[in-house]
């Protein structure tokens, strides 16, 4: 029997990172995996940020061509051919699937296919899916089991009209009116596809705003926008009941505060309220590993759970649920075993984006955040509109929003909507690791013309001294 020292059970930009930066330190490393398919890569990979991303893309560059008039391209129109999107979605998805397959072989990381749980001191168990039952034996096990999506108990869900985002992922037509309860990442996100795909969308958000994780003013931004595309928002609202037949789906929609309530007829449903941890089991039953009523593990700053040698990462912990955090928090725990003292994660820096249109991004504290801790909070905005680069990428939409203070000069958040908003966040969460202040940020010089201008053209509006607003 092989003596490992590194067991991985899931495959997820979690998992799979951390069996790579295990083999590539020295550690005999093998990799769990229960996908049916024995595909490698995880909700993320298969279900979740790669193929909705080229779901987007292909929203991206439909609504492009809507508007290529404008950069004097004549064009017919577009038509969406669900049969061809979900071709070159699965396309992607195999690619992906395979690179992380290939790099298994290339690092010399078994992969075992199977349910994994852990299975006493040292060991891990596999059940295959013909229910025979091996068992590893490992020096150190990294679980990294990830989530599913989380379902509403009073509404039933028929995976036809009534759906959750991996069923909507699949979906074969577009649907003629698509409601859709959450107005957080991942249901604003297929909002802002089916939109564009010529969906009628409505959006029910229980709290204020939609996107409320982020600034209050990239929000109202947000919101304005979607509005002007034609979708329906409706905050500080409640779906109350859900009833589905052959035809579509009836909704109940309530005020949160009850004083009104309307009945949505629709083609389809999304229920985007969140994700679950997938710990239900693992084999944690006599071990020193703590699940709360949530399904959450519980794991110190170098990700060790209570049992000694298993470690927890990505959304079975109570850590940001998202690939890059995942990711990151695998290295930690790979680098914790190996002894080599690691850094824990700054999690007050983990960038978040939403690949709706108009992008959203955003790392650090936002400006109500930062005055609730009490900093001398200066802000500086900087509109798309009066970017060059904006201008000739016909994508003038939005703005960039640094909040600082004004004590040591630190820049405290970055928030970011608009065109590419999601690749030029990089800046800010770089800047911040390092401390950077604003005026390091202005002695940086950003290429003309660029987006990344609007970021120095923000910090100039932060100190008072905006140049071209």
């Amino acid at each position: 029997m092989t003596q490992y020292d590194l067991v991985v059970i899931g495959s997820g930009p979690g998992g799979y990172v951390a069996a790579i930066h295990g083999a590539q330190s020295g550690l005999k490393t093998a990799i769990v995996e229960r996908e049916s398919t024995e595909r490698l890569g995880g909700t993320c990979l298969l279900r979740g940020c790669i193929p909705t991303k080229a779901l987007l893309h292909t929203a991206d560059v439909a609504e492009e061509i809507r508007h290529s008039d404008a950069i004097g391209l004549v064009t017919d129109g577009v038509e969406v051919s669900m049969k061809k999107v979900h071709a070159y979605k699965s396309k992607v998805v195999k690619k992906n699937a395979g690179g992380v397959k290939y790099l298994m072989k290339k690092n010399d990381i078994d992969v075992h296919f199977g349910h994994g749980r852990l299975a006493g001191a040292g060991k891990v168990s596999v059940e295959a899916a013909d229910g025979s039952t091996t068992t590893i034996e490992t020096k150190n096990v990294i679980l990294a089991t990830g989530s599913r999506c989380r379902h509403l108990p009073f509404i039933a869900m028929d995976h036809d009209r009534v759906m959750d985002s991996d069923e909507l992922l699949e979906l074969q037509e577009i649907p003629d009116h698509l409601v859709v309860i959450g107005a957080g990442a991942v249901g604003m996100e297929f909002a802002s596809v089916f939109l564009r795909y010529g969906s009628e969308v409505t959006v029910v958000e229980y709290l204020d705003r939609v996107l409320p994780a982020e600034d209050e003013e990239v929000s109202e931004a947000a919101a304005k926008s979607f509005s002007k595309q034609g979708m329906t928002l409706m905050t500080s609202s409640k779906v109350t009941d859900v009833s589905a037949d052959d035809q579509g789906v009836k909704i109940v929609v309530e005020a949160v505060d009850g004083e009104s309530s309307e009945e949505i007829q629709a083609s389809h449903l999304l229920v985007a309220v969140g994700r679950a941890p997938v710990t239900e089991d693992i084999g944690a039953e006599d071990t020193g590993v703590e699940i709360d009523d949530q399904g959450v593990v519980a794991v110190d700053e170098f990700m060790r759970t209570g049992e000694p040698n298993v470690y927890a990462i990505g959304d079975i912990t109570d850590s940001p649920w998202l690939a890059h955090v995942a990711s990151k928090e695998g290295i930690l725990a790979v680098d914790h075993i190996c002894g080599k003292d690691p850094r824990p994660i700054n999690y007050g820096l983990v960038p978040m984006c939403t690949y709706c249109s108009p992008e959203v991004a955003s790392v650090g504290l936002t400006e109500a955040q930062a005055k609730e801790k009490g900093y001398d909070v200066q802000t500086g905005v900087f509109p798309f509109s009066a970017s060059g680069k904006a201008a000739i990428l016909n994508q003038t939409e939005g703005f960039v929003k640094i909040v600082s203070e004004s004590k040591y000069d630190e820049i405290l958040g970055l928030h970011i909507i608009g065109p590419k908003a999601t690749e030029l966040i990089t800046e800010g969460t770089l800047a911040m690791e390092l401390e950077c202040t604003l005026a390091e940020l202005l002695q940086t010089i950003h290429p003309h013309p660029t987006l990344a201008e609007s970021v120095a053209e923000a910090a100039h509006a932060a100190t008072g001294h905006a140049i071209h607003i």
